[in-house]
Parts: C-alpha cells; structure tokens; sequence
C-alpha cells in the first residue's frame, strides 16, 4: 500500500473522530435561556401544538420540523462499492448523505439504520416511524429487494419516498447524457445504448432514458451472466422488463457500433478494443468508482472523438448524485408533496442540463482551483457539485411540476423564483429527446 493511500486512509478515520466522534449533532432553534423558555418548549406550553394538531393533522408542518426532516434509511446489504456490511457499519455512509442533505439544501435528517433482511420486516418498520418524517430516502439497499421495498413504501406513504441509487442516479446520468447527444449531434431516440450493470442504478436508469425516448430494440443491458435477453430463464421481473430480442451474448458483441455506453458495473471492463468498435462520436459513462470501466486517459487516447464522463471528481464530467436529490427533496418538502413521480424527475434533468449552459460564476471556479472559464462542451456537460445555483435551478421546477401533477398539498413558495409551471414541466417525454 503506498504512503499517500495510508494517509488518505487515517485522515478519513481521523476526520470522522475528532474533535467529536461522527459528522452530525442536533441543535435547538428557540431560545432555551429563561424559565418562560422551557415552559413553552416543553410542559405547559407544549400541549398547544399537541391540541392544534389533533384536530388538524396537516398543522404538524407548522408546529414540528416534520416538513424540513427526511429519513435517510438502509439495511445496510449494498454500502457503497463494499457490499452487505450491515446495518452498523452503514452507519457512517448515512451519516455523510445527512451532511449533503444539510450542506446543499438545508433539509434536516435523522439517519435510521434497520436491522431488517427481509423486505417485509424493512417495510413494515420504515410505515410505522414515517409519521417522524415529511420525506424517504431509501440508500445502500440491494437489488432486487430495493425495487419491491421502494414499490411498497410508496403504496403504503403519502410522503414522497425515493432510492437515491436508482433515481437520483438516472436522473443526473439523463441529464448528462442529454447534453452529450446534442454535443455530438445525435437523438435520444436514435441511438444505441448499451449498459453494463443491472443493478439498482442501471435499471432506473434505463427505465428513465426509455421514458425520455430511447427505443426499447436500442437498449441492451448486461449484467454478470451477459446480455440480458428474453431467451434467459435466471431473470427477475425487473430485468426481464428490459430484455432484448437478441443472438448476442457478450459485451464485446453488444457494443459494436453502439453510440452510448453506460457503465454501473466494475472497473476495467471497456476495452480499448470494444471502445474501438463503438460508432462515431461515441458517449462513454464510466461510473464506476473508484475505478472507471475505462481509465479517462486510456479512453482518450484511443478515441478522439470521444466525450466522456466518470464517477469521479479528479476529471471532468462528474456523474454524482448531489446534482439531484437535495434539490429533488427540496422541492417536494416546499410543496408538501405526497410523492416524487415521473414529471418531476424529468423536470429535475432538465434542469440540471440547462444549468450547465449557463455561465459559470467565479465562486465555483474558485472552489475547484480553476484558472480557466467552465464552458458549456464536451468536458463541461453537468455542473459542478458546488455550485450554489442548482438549490434554484431545480428545486423550484421540481415543485412547479409537483403542483402541476397533482401531488402538492401547499402552494408554490413566495420566497422561490417566479415561474409559471408551463416553463418547467415537460408536457411529453419526447419533447426532451434531442
């Protein structure tokens, strides 16, 4: 192991433990400094929100922090790259999403860890404690009992409820992979896709990128046993549902004159040779951390015509999913809404690829140590994670499409830009495919 690596790796441990252990605490937000204090915080004074929300359950939002507090739960069966370590060990992992959460949109959370493997018992401990929360986000849970969890939960919930590893990363794929398309002169619906992964992520994905307009007989996905094709007898329903009418069994088959190739699957797996065979003005995403499926300099090197994007943020074109779900959830928070459905995640792509058109201030440029102008191109095709203006670039969309939807309980916030919701709503998902 090299000394930089044992480095990194004390300061991580010694940054979670000092000065005090973890990265969370729980601070008061009136005042507590005099007996009158106290009585209004607690005994008597308590009792008047308590009797106000009885007799009108939808006051809870103004008395309680209930409409600003998300719970961030797992079971802990895929942490990250290091797979089922448990509820416990995910503990840290859930901690660092609230810290996003908080960082980027100000939204508070109480991270749960359940111990819960079967989907069921996960089900019925995450219905009984959602009256805490005004949102869900499902993390690290394996597939594919996280597509049977996240089904149920939005059943049984009239909070929104929504697995950041399946949607939050096709959102900023979508998002991403929009901006490529028209860089290289291509359409959505026209294209070859090839995935490799049908995990969690890769299946949201690919459900996303058909409803925006990809044609079903262009999607192949592939996952350890191949290409995922209807003459395959070990599918689940949810891989079964993307199968493909295909002779083909392999990568290297399948990505012969593809136009996109998605990686969710492990490092170093997209050959130079594959990459070579792949069409003119190719789209590569390889985002798989810390290993892409391609090394950046290798893909270049190989294709000049390339644009590319990883999961990392030592290259250009970071896919990370903080472009999306602090923002999704504001949004949905602001307008109280019951659910995260389909218009408001397509409004959430389509605000984050305008974004990257945009001029980019000099704050951001600073905060990466940047000498040079981001500009809307083949290596600038998201924005950047910290960049302040996607809290109003897409929280507002986000709410507008929930109230044009439907799902809204309250109206659009004063203090959110105005727009009026025919700006922001995709009225058709093809009205996005380029």
């Amino acid at each position: 192991m090299s000394t930089k690596l044992t480095q990194f790796k004390q300061s991580a441990l010694d940054y979670h433990r000092y000065p005090k252990p973890g990265k969370l605490e729980i601070s008061i937000t009136k005042p507590t400094d005099t007996q009158l204090d106290l009585s209004l915080a607690y005994s008597p004074g308590v009792a008047e929100p308590v009797r106000a929300i009885a007799e009108n359950p939808a006051l809870v939002n103004e008395y309680t922090v209930k409409s600003n507090l998300v719970g961030v739960i797992t079971n802990g069966t895929a942490v990250l790259g290091l797979g089922n370590v448990g509820p416990l060990a995910a503990k840290p992992v859930m901690e660092g999403k609230a810290v996003l959460f908080k960082r980027f949109a100000d939204i508070d959370v109480f991270d749960i860890e359940v111990d819960a493997m079967d989907p069921k018992d996960f089900i019925d401990t995450v219905v009984r404690i959602a009256p805490t929360f005004g949102g869900i986000n499902l993390e690290d849970i394996r597939g594919p009992e996280c597509f049977e969890i996240e089904e149920a939960l939005i059943e049984k919930l009239d909070i929104p409820v929504f697995h950041d590893d399946q949607h939050g990363t096709a959102i900023t794929i979508a998002a991403g992979l929009l901006n490529a398309l028209e860089m290289q002169q291509k359409k959505l619906s026209e294209v070859k896709v090839v995935c490799l992964g049908a995990g969690a992520a890769g299946i949201a994905s690919m459900r996303l990128l058909l409803t925006l307009g990809v044609k079903r007989d262009n999607l192949f996905m592939i996952d350890k046993s191949g290409l995922i094709q209807t003459k395959r007898s070990d599918l689940n329903k949810y891989k079964l549902a993307l199968a493909c009418e295909s002779d083909k069994r392999t990568l290297e088959e399948a990505i012969d004159g593809a136009d996109v190739f998605i990686g969710l699957s492990g490092g170093n797996l997209l050959s130079v040779d594959m990459l070579k065979t792949m069409a003119p003005n190719p789209i590569v995403f390889a985002l798989s951390n810390p290993d892409p499926e391609i090394d950046w300099q290798t893909a270049h090197a190989c294709r000049q015509d390339l644009i590319m994007a990883t999961g990392r943020s030592d290259y250009p074109n970071q896919v990370n999913n903080v472009l999306c779900f602090p923002y999704m959830f504001r949004g949905a928070l602001d307008v109280s809404a019951s659910k995260i459905n389909i218009e408001m995640m397509i409004a959430a792509v389509e605000a984050i690829r305008e974004l990257s058109k945009q001029p980019v201030p000099k704050e951001v440029l600073e905060a990466y140590g940047l000498t040079t102008d981001l500009v809307f191109g083949p290596d600038y095709i998201l924005p950047k994670p910290m960049d302040a203006r996607l809290m109003n670039a897409v929280a507002p969309k986000v709410a507008l499409a929930a109230i044009k939807t439907g799902v809204a309980r309250a109206d659009y916030p004063a203090h959110y830009p105005k727009m009026a919701p025919k700006e922001v709503v995709v009225e058709e998902a093809e009205a996005v495919a380029i």
